[in-house]
């Protein structure tokens, strides 16, 4: 339970990730608000999941959801740079979070 509780704060991050580039500076009202509701939650969801496992790897799967999430979401929807080296770069980094979460322990 703990490690999914990672896996939905790693996907709020991407939205709030994605909320703090369309909020231009905190100056659009609902993108700012967005951000920090998904911001709360997100760090809500990790706190209580860091209350179960080690602090290493949630925290490195949770920024790694996070990254990747947000940089697949700027290729698809923000008409940010797509490239080889990018789309191997983010599935690195998924492999990572993925041999991560599988070497975490609860306690």
């Amino acid at each position: 339970m703990a490690w999914l509780l990672v896996v939905v704060a790693g996907l709020l991050e991407t939205g709030f990730a994605v909320c703090l580039k369309l909020s231009h500076g905190f100056t659009r009202l609902w993108p700012t608000i967005a951000f920090a509701s998904f911001a709360l939650g997100s760090f809500g969801l990790l706190t209580l999941a860091l209350k179960k496992l080690d602090v290493g790897p949630a925290y490195a799967v949770w920024t790694g959801i996070g990254a990747a999430g947000t940089a697949i979401y700027g290729m698809v929807f923000l008409d940010d740079l797509v490239s080889t080296l990018k789309i191997v770069s983010i599935s690195l980094v998924i492999i990572g979070v993925i041999g991560l979460q599988l070497s975490g322990s609860s306690h």
